[in-house]
């Protein structure tokens, strides 16, 4: 399947909410395997949501592995319709995506979630996350509901970062 090209802000269709997955059909999984194409494509690219593709649907694509420093993980999935059920504690984190790429941000996300979700079978699913994959997870989903991470900055005046370029 192609690569697709990821959409930037501020494209209108990052700020929509996106649609729930009812069926499993060609569409959807040609959708889910166009946004696991992407993120491989890229080697610095832990998720990526449908919006992110032009899709208003309800899936995000996770590899959280690919982040060297997260240890404790639950590997490369495919989440349709998820919602996170529970939440605890707060933490600041540094983020980017790929939809902003010219800059990062302070954020603060809760420091572990339950996630529950359909799988590519449409089988129900739920894990608990914490760190970098309950961040994730978070910023994910977010998108799904139009925000993004830029949405969330501390202080726009004192966290939010020009993205530095490297040649």
């Amino acid at each position: 399947m192609p690569v697709r090209d990821v959409l930037t802000y501020p494209n209108p269709i990052l700020k929509e909410i996106s649609k729930e997955v009812t069926e499993i059909n060609e569409n959807i999984k040609k959708i889910i395997q166009d946004l696991v194409d992407t993120m491989d494509a890229t080697s610095h690219s832990t998720g990526i949501a449908a919006p992110q593709i032009g899709e208003l649907v309800r899936i995000i694509a996770i590899d959280p592995g690919k982040n060297k420093k997260c240890k404790n993980h639950h590997g490369k999935k495919v989440l349709i319709n998820p919602e996170i059920v529970k939440w605890e504690g707060l933490v600041q984190s540094r983020e980017g995506c790929m939809s902003v790429p010219d800059y990062t941000g302070n954020v603060n996300r809760a420091e572990k979630v339950v996630v529950q979700f359909l799988d590519e079978n449409f089988e129900p699913q739920a894990f608990e996350a914490e760190g970098f994959e309950a961040i994730l997870l978070q910023h994910e989903i977010d998108h799904l509901d139009g925000i993004l991470f830029i949405d969330r900055i501390i202080s726009k005046r004192t966290d939010l970062f020009r993205r530095k370029k490297y040649k």
